[in-house]
């Protein structure tokens, strides 16, 4: 009988949908584990994980989980090339120090990558800076300036010229509504980079 699981956030679902069963993934910044142990049991991957928060990595562990402490800025090159058949990053990638350097090295870990990010170009966000002249707080970007762990904000479209720097291919593209429902949307649509509250990509090394 299979372990009963809580809903997973709407993101980490569509994640989730992405990966296929019995694959060998790699989640880096897995937080407290919630994707990696659905993964584990709903789609029988072989998980392993990648957390810099202790206290995060402890909770992982308690799940039964395979993860280690360990930071994607530093540690991702110890990787051997292709080991993985999925490299997920959730919601990571902009409180990294180096965000080309990871995805480099998420491409060569994993055949595929998949990446999450928060759409610092929303409307919102727009308006916010416009009219207020104040770095906003939404709720996908919903820390202070001089609190908050997002150090390399991008939009959408910042992010697609950064998968064509890293010689990526997206494969599959979602828009993140503030629902949390999500929707394909083409790479270089306008509207995602406007109206989206993040994004998700599926990528791999062209």
């Amino acid at each position: 009988m299979k372990q009963s699981l809580a809903p997973l956030r709407p993101d980490l679902a569509a994640i989730a949908g992405m990966v296929p069963a019995g694959a060998r993934v790699l989640d880096i910044g897995c937080g407290d584990g919630a994707l990696l142990e659905h993964l584990v049991t709903a789609k029988s991957v072989d998980g392993r994980g990648l957390e810099l928060n202790q206290q995060n990595v402890n909770a992982c562990v308690a799940r039964g989980l395979s993860v280690v402490q360990g930071d994607a800025d530093t540690d991702l090159g110890e990787y051997p090339s292709s080991i993985f058949d999925i490299a997920i990053l959730s919601q990571t990638i902009q409180a990294t120090r180096r965000p080309q350097y990871v995805l480099s090295q998420l491409l060569r870990i994993g055949r595929r990558t998949i990446v999450s990010l928060p759409n610092f170009g929303h409307w919102r966000v727009r308006l916010s800076l416009l009219a207020r002249g104040r770095m906003p707080v939404t709720d996908a970007l919903g820390y202070r300036w001089f609190e908050t762990p997002n150090i390399h904000l991008c939009t959408i479209a910042d992010f697609v010229a950064l998968t064509n720097d890293a010689g990526a291919h997206i494969e599959r593209a979602l828009a993140l509504r503030a629902s949390g429902a999500t929707h394909e949307m083409h790479p270089s649509a306008w509207g995602p980079n406007l109206f989206a509250e993040g994004a998700i990509f599926l990528l791999a090394k062209r």
